[in-house]
């Protein structure tokens, strides 16, 4: 029988997650919501679990909810099936997790929430929601360098030996497979199509369908091996503060994402809307030089203002009149190719909603979509070859308590049946240049074809 309120036991602290991570990352469900490099300060908390009480995989209309050996289908709305597996539980508010729903919602999951277009090929193949819910996890935080197993277990015995696994020390060289790319990476747009892509848009600009739209290309190879080998490499190539690895039977994501989508803690709602990008440059001088163009754009500006207002718009649907605010604009945040601009917007969630009524309302995020989000969802259904999947959805955890946090799954890879894909692209407005979008993608990309070419077969 579970325990009827949460259990924590100090572990020892690693700053390297992964050496933890190694234990279960072939276990069932195994996720790591990771907050980047502890050297690099770019996040607080690490979260690793395993063999979830009970798994929802969505695929179009029909969710899948395994327990305990047995399986039932249901039409439901997925957000709702969620809701109804998160009894609230009291919690520890020093950490961020104990127990609750972890997973992905691609951005295709917005056809349960919207009518758009079937266009698009789906090449992706993988479904379109995968959440476990999780009665234990591993909390890491590197700020004040502990570790914590929290949550419940069915049995003592259970406990205990979870307490012995995560206190072993890993070898510090954790013995990895080999992972390899057999193919070249393959674009499914060439700058010309890119380019027809983008004049099309700015007709619907020109036009008053929208004022901003989202276009992205899909790159594609061939690879075989063990893809934790990529994605301890992509992190080191690419540390970012919500970054995340999960191992679904069938699908791997492996995400370097710099984006947050949702955050709620204590009711306190907020998301980070990045639109504006800058590729970095060698020397301290030239990246300022960087930094300072971007905070003067006037059209990186507006593209990041037309997001802001149009999330503003979608988070006040579940928070409170007067609350929702946006305590930071155009702030710059760097990473290891790029700078962005990045604002902060906040509210305070009504008592009557929870976090994943807030998560349905904004699905997917507005500043990978455009605005007005449906019509330029329809626009990009048009124009872009493939099906997004996980690209520009989420990964994210709803606790038991309430609290949520979930990235954008912008700089991901997603690996099934022996393919690994990745997506990069950028908001489109009318004072766009075609060609500076189109490389704008590939600043974007650097880190992923690094890594890439880092495992192709000589």
């Amino acid at each position: 029988m579970l325990f009827d309120s949460p259990q924590q036991f100090a572990l020892p602290y690693l700053a390297d997650s992964t050496r933890l991570f190694s234990h279960i990352v072939n276990k069932p469900w195994s996720i790591f919501l990771d907050s980047g490099l502890a050297e690099k300060r770019q996040g607080r908390f690490d979260i690793l679990a395993a063999d979830p009480l009970t798994t929802l995989v969505t695929v179009g209309n029909e969710t899948t909810i395994c327990s305990a050996g047995k399986c039932e289908i249901s039409l439901d709305d997925p957000f709702s099936l969620i809701k109804n597996y998160l009894p609230f539980k009291n919690a520890f508010s020093d950490l961020p997790f104990n127990g609750g729903a972890m997973g992905y919602f691609s951005y295709d999951l917005g056809r349960r929430l919207e009518t758009l277009p079937s266009l698009a090929e789906d090449a992706e193949n993988i479904p379109d929601m995968a959440v476990g819910i999780y009665q234990w996890a591993i909390i890491i935080d590197h700020q004040e360098q502990k570790s914590y197993l929290v949550g419940n277990a069915k049995t003592e015995h259970e406990w205990q030996g979870l307490i012995q696994t995560f206190s072993a020390y890993p070898s510090s060289e954790v013995n990895k497979a080999e992972f390899k790319v057999m193919t070249a990476v393959q674009s499914n747009m060439t700058e010309i199509t890119y380019i027809q892509a983008f004049n099309r848009i700015k007709d619907y600009l020109k036009e008053g369908d929208c004022y901003q739209v989202n276009l992205a290309q899909r790159f594609v190879t061939e690879c075989e091996g063990d893809v934790w080998t990529a994605y301890c490499a992509l992190r080191q190539l690419n540390s970012a503060p919500f970054s995340g690895y999960f191992n679904v039977p069938g699908v791997q994501i492996l995400s370097s994402s710099p984006e947050r989508f949702l955050k709620v803690a204590a009711g306190r709602v907020e998301t980070k809307p990045i639109k504006g990008t800058r590729p970095r440059k060698a020397t301290l001088q030239e990246n300022q030089q960087q930094i300072e163009s971007l905070k003067s754009s006037p059209k990186d500006r507006a593209e990041n203002l037309m997001i802001v207002d149009l999330l503003r718009n979608d988070i006040s649907k579940t928070c409170v009149a007067g609350s929702v605010k946006v305590p930071k604009l155009f702030d710059v945040e760097s990473y290891a190719t790029v700078h962005h601009l990045v604002s902060t917007v906040s509210g305070e969630l009504k008592p009557e909603y929870h976090a994943l009524d807030l998560l349905r309302s904004c699905f997917p995020g507005g500043s990978i979509t455009g605005a007005p989000k449906i019509r330029a969802m329809e626009i990009i259904e048009e124009l872009e070859p493939n099906r997004r999947g996980v690209y520009c959805g989420s990964l994210a955890y709803i606790g038991f308590d309430g609290n949520m946090d979930s990235n954008i799954t912008i700089r991901t890879l997603v690996h099934s049946n022996n393919s690994i894909r990745f997506w990069a692209g950028g908001g489109i407005v009318f004072d766009s240049v075609g060609a500076d979008e189109y490389q704008e993608s590939f600043d974007k990309a650097a880190a992923m074809l690094k890594l890439l070419e880092q495992f192709q077969e000589k």
